[in-house]
């Protein structure tokens, strides 16, 4: 049997959650069972309240606000111990539409996905302001060299998981889950699939976003961090590597002037030109010791891992959703 559980993480959603669940589908060909998970991350307006007045079957309570990024791997959590097999994550301010659900979690079903994620067109929604759009232009950009992986819309939050990928999915960060996830997923080769979908009229103002300065600072932040995360040879090497031919350019400029018979006055180049190639070489083996640490990760993530699925209910019983991410890596 084949079990979607559609995850909705929400904080003081009251008013726009009953609008969510209601247009959420019951049936979809292909998924035996459909339940629906709400994360309420500390909400004082009670969506606790309505969300079990409407008949949810799962309410998980947060005791106090956590963010966006906590929530959403606590639903993770919970997704997986009430079995699982498929997960969907979509929005309690009713931004997603829920038909587009099935068109989500298809190319999971047909294992030939790990990660589906809903493309909305960022330079045809009419909500986002000019220089929104060309921020999510530039930011899906960057995340795509990033993570290897095409990022049409890095930051859309509409995505659905296989049951392997959502096992295999760390957030770390305190921000938000979307960007850190991507690279992850790159990183692992998984597949990452974008699908396209329409999005409701917006109902209040972005809590991620809550002014430009703010949303760059923390995005480049969570890039660079997790970036540097899964490639650190890569980042110290090209640190290392700028610094070491700025040396030799200034070193070559000090030959040059001593060939001439004018290097008394260039020992300051000399100088800088070994602070340089100094601090390069050590960025150079500072990557290095970085990538032995990152295969100590590796192989800690995969302990992690399975884990994971040894905690399952009854997961040696199961064959769960087939995909290209098969239970080895």
């Amino acid at each position: 049997m084949t079990k979607l559980i559609i995850q909705i993480p929400c904080y003081n959603e009251a008013e726009t959650l009953p609008q969510t669940l209601a247009d959420l589908p019951i049936q979809i060909d292909g998924i035996d069972a459909i339940e629906v998970l709400v994360i309420d991350d500390g909400s004082k307006d009670g969506t606790v309240d309505v969300a079990r007045s409407l008949g949810v079957a799962h309410v998980v309570q947060q005791t106090r606000n956590r963010g966006l990024a906590s929530t959403f791997v606590k639903g993770l959590e919970t997704a997986l111990e009430l079995g699982a097999d498929i997960i969907v994550n979509t929005d309690g301010d009713n931004q997603y539409r829920g038909s587009d659900i099935e068109r989500l979690v298809r190319p999971i079903c047909e294992g030939w996905a790990d990660i589906v994620v809903g493309d909305r067109g960022v330079m045809q929604v009419a909500e986002f302001s000019p220089a929104k759009r060309r921020l999510q232009r530039l930011g899906s950009w960057v995340m795509k060299l990033a993570s290897g992986v095409d990022t049409p819309d890095a930051t859309s939050g509409f995505r659905a998981l296989s049951r392997e990928a959502a096992l295999r999915t760390i957030i770390l960060s305190q921000y938000s889950y979307t960007l850190e996830s991507l690279i992850q997923a790159g990183a692992r080769r998984m597949s990452v699939q974008y699908v396209p979908i329409q999005v409701n009229p917006s109902t209040r103002k972005s809590r991620l976003m809550r002014n430009i300065p703010d949303y760059i600072a923390n995005s480049a932040a969570t890039i660079l961090r997790t970036y540097t995360m899964y490639r650190p040879l890569r980042v110290f090497l090209f640190i290392g590597g700028v610094m070491i031919a700025a040396g030799l350019v200034l070193g070559g400029r000090f030959v040059w002037y001593y060939l001439q018979g004018q290097g008394g006055g260039k020992v300051q180049s000399l100088i800088l030109t070994a602070i340089l190639l100094i601090a390069g070489f050590q960025s150079c083996l500072i990557g290095l010791l970085a990538d032995l640490i990152g295969f100590n990760r590796k192989v800690l993530e995969e302990i992690l891992y399975r884990l994971r699925r040894l905690e399952l209910p009854g997961q040696h019983d199961r064959d769960g959703v087939a995909g290209p991410l098969d239970s080895d890596g």
